[in-house]
């Protein structure tokens, strides 16, 4: 048995429900390659992976729910910023198995860049997948105020179930390791080998599971996470964490050298695009018909445009961009764009 089917089959021992519409399409973006001048580009598209607009989120929390159920949990609870496409997602998932939604609403951590940024876009569709919203303010920490909220339901009878920040955790990254099993199948059906694959990084759970699969399904395959939360070393050592658990439970090794933060591409701050943010949303969506955010999406992009531009590949290596979907928030940031 090659150590990827054995890895397949070490997945399979955890149990997921199938909302993901898995595998999503790995495309090629022969426009934006050829306006690049190489490397050969191509997209995997978690955007397009089912329930309330997709996103990468929706592959862990098919993992993270099912944990929920067999917990009997009747509540789920996360949290983010008010544009966050993780709740989004959460809200989502909650809204198709028929379980109440609580979501800690951060605020200040940036200011509203817009008008619109406090009631369109994402924190329109978590009021129509019917989640309950708590206002909470900002301190740095991600889950505190989650917890919180979860003890405030316990004591109102509730049996509410703990989903983090990002869905960010050992099960989450265990979820994700999937995705390095379908980009390899998928590149393989196309006769190539990913030199790279690129992604947004910021909470952690997805790049960790990233590393971890690509170590045996892509070993000649290097993971390169964007920073998107203008902290660096913060993600770089929740990586680390999250991967470290994930291999334990997988049974398989892990380096941490393999973790790659690329900084300097998250603008002024997290949720703030900036000029190089506004190219990759615009060239994305003129060259390729993709619809890009402006605080995850559209950064990693950004991100990995400048390292073609520093000619960090050749132009005959093939680079997999995951698009990790958020599309929705383009419309809370609609006047900050210049679109």
């Amino acid at each position: 048995m090659s150590p990827a089917a054995a890895f397949a089959e070490e997945l399979a021992r955890f149990p997921r429900f199938g909302l993901a519409h898995l595998p999503t399409p790995l495309e090629p973006l022969k426009r934006l390659s050829a306006f690049l001048g190489g490397p050969r580009l191509w997209v995997k598209r978690e955007d397009a992976s089912g329930l309330g607009f997709g996103g990468n989120k929706l592959r862990k929390l098919d993992y993270v729910l099912h944990e929920a159920i067999a917990a009997g949990a009747d509540t789920i609870v996360s949290g983010g910023v008010v544009q966050s496409n993780s709740q989004r997602q959460v809200a989502a998932v909650a809204a198709k198995l028929g379980l109440e939604c609580h979501l800690a609403v951060y605020h200040g951590r940036l200011e509203p860049p817009t008008p619109e940024y406090q009631s369109s876009g994402n924190a329109l569709l978590n009021r129509l997948f019917g989640a309950h919203l708590h206002d909470v303010p900002w301190t740095g920490d991600r889950n505190t105020a989650i917890r919180d909220l979860v003890r405030q339901l316990e004591h109102a009878g509730r049996k509410p179930f703990f989903v983090p920040y990002g869905v960010s955790n050992e099960l989450g990254a265990i979820a994700y390791a999937t995705t390095v099993l379908e980009i390899a199948a998928q590149a393989a059906q196309h006769a190539f080998e990913p030199a790279a694959i690129v992604h947004s990084t910021g909470s952690g759970g997805t790049q960790a599971g990233l590393v971890v699969g690509a170590a045996i399904a892509l070993p000649r395959t290097r993971v390169v996470g964007i920073d998107i939360d203008a902290e660096p070393d913060r993600v770089r050592a929740d990586v680390v964490e999250f991967a470290r658990q994930a291999a334990t439970r997988l049974r398989v090794p892990f380096d941490a050298a393999t973790v790659e933060v690329v900084a300097g591409h998250a603008g002024p701050a997290y949720g703030v695009p900036h000029a190089a943010t506004i190219e990759a949303i615009r060239l994305a969506g003129r060259l390729e018909a993709l619809a890009l955010d402006p605080v995850y999406s559209g950064k990693g992009l950004a991100g990995l445009i400048a390292l073609i531009r520093d000619g960090r590949w050749k132009h005959d290596e093939d680079i997999v961009f995951i698009h990790t979907g958020g599309s929705p928030a383009l419309f809370a940031y609609q006047s900050a764009l210049g679109i």
